[in-house]
């Protein structure tokens, strides 16, 4: 089997609890955006754009949509004899079966994996963040300073550095302090989650961290700080472009809101680094334009539009009634909104009926008071829903 450069290991096994009814039945990186695609569609297309074509994709709760829609990797040009796109889950082996246990034990579980494609250097991402970035880029600079490790950054807001990995580097960009959600920041440079290792040096750091009892088999809490410890070739790689961790409703919000616009902040329509979908093609759009009406919104195929959408990103397949009006909101593929209904900063999830003449997002509604409904519910006519209530299917 040929060598590979550099192998991708993609975790997406999370729950995604903060996302709450989103996540009951799916992973967090199988959950809809942009109104034709799934979280993981985003790491998994950077992959194809850089030209990693080995990727293993790491999955525990609730993986059954995920691995469907991966399936062969087709959809993302990861279809290959050698390599490819493989779904990876928790497996019973000779000394029984065990849950991974944190990030760090997921990839040491999958050791035998990275041994199969003998690669260089091992690229380990998340699956639950939307950006665009070109992992060649960040793979030359790995090569060329000789690191150990590689960790992208991105620089946030001071007043929310405490959420994140936290670094301090020198002007040669290598890292000399790192601090897991610190309480008082040093500065505002910020993990992404992702990070390209020299493969023999991650397998000998996993192996160690599987081995001590007291560690939480983690990246950011055991094993960056150890390597820093032990004076390893720590080295950061600053990103410049658009990252959005989309853990939280307000976050999956605000993302879906950035692609709106004349210029919007962040662009699924760029030919040059293009955003690949494993979703089935569904007819054209059709806007019943007597009295359909959309303005500064994403609609997508097979969308009926009978009533008027404003700011909103529309999935496929989505009914919109007569006299309906869709602001500030994000409906998911194969929703039907009832004829005079209103929403309003809502997020509804795959396949809901809502019914005629609700009102979704009574109140005064904000992105600090998302309204939510879950997979499959079915909101009866002249329901009103008030504004952060949460409905899941019975």
């Amino acid at each position: 089997m040929k060598k590979k450069q550099c192998v991708a290991m993609l975790l997406a096994g999370g729950q995604g609890s903060r996302l709450k009814a989103l996540t009951t039945t799916v992973a967090k990186p199988a959950v809809s955006f942009g109104g034709k695609y799934r979280i993981i569609d985003f790491p998994l297309s950077n992959c194809s754009n850089s030209g990693i074509d080995t990727v293993g994709v790491l999955t525990q709760y609730q993986p059954l949509v995920l691995n469907e829609y991966i399936g062969t990797g087709e959809s993302w040009d990861l279809d290959r004899k050698n390599g490819g796109a493989h779904v990876l889950a928790p497996y019973q082996a000779k000394k029984g079966a065990r849950w991974y246990e944190g990030t760090a034990n997921a990839i040491y579980q999958n050791i035998q994996f990275l041994d199969k494609y003998d690669s260089e250097h091992v690229l380990i991402l998340s699956g639950d963040h939307i950006y665009k970035m070109d992992y060649s880029k960040m793979l030359a600079q790995h090569i060329e300073t000789d690191a150990d490790i590689t960790i992208a950054v991105i620089d946030v807001p001071m007043d929310e550095a405490s959420r994140f990995g936290i670094m301090s580097y020198d002007k040669n960009f290598r890292i000399f302090d790192f601090a897991e959600k610190p309480k008082e920041p040093k500065s505002n440079h910020a993990s992404m989650g992702v990070y390209l290792f020299k493969k023999d040096v991650l397998v000998r750091m996993l192996t160690e961290d599987d081995a001590d009892p007291d560690s939480e088999k983690d990246f950011g809490k055991n094993i960056i700080p150890k390597m820093l410890a032990e004076s390893m070739r720590v080295f950061a790689y600053q990103f410049e472009g658009y990252w959005k961790d989309v853990g939280t409703l307000k976050s999956l919000w605000e993302a879906n809101m950035d692609l709106l616009g004349i210029d919007p902040v962040f662009s699924l329509y760029d030919g040059a680094w293009k955003i690949y979908s494993g979703n089935d093609a569904y007819p054209p759009a059709l806007l019943l334009t007597k009295n359909g009406c959309v303005t500064n919104s994403i609609v997508t195929e097979g969308d009926i539009i009978s009533g008027k959408v404003v700011n909103s990103v529309i999935g496929e397949g989505v009914t919109i009634g007569e006299g309906a009006v869709v602001e500030n909101s994000v409906v998911f593929s194969g929703s039907v909104i009832g004829a005079g209904s209103k929403l309003s900063y809502a997020i509804v999830d795959e396949n809901v009926t809502v019914g005629e003449n609700c009102t979704v997002g009574a109140g005064k509604a904000s992105p600090d008071k998302i309204t939510l409904i879950g997979r499959s519910s079915v909101v009866p006519d002249g329901t009103m829903l008030d504004c952060g209530s949460i409905t899941e299917a019975e």
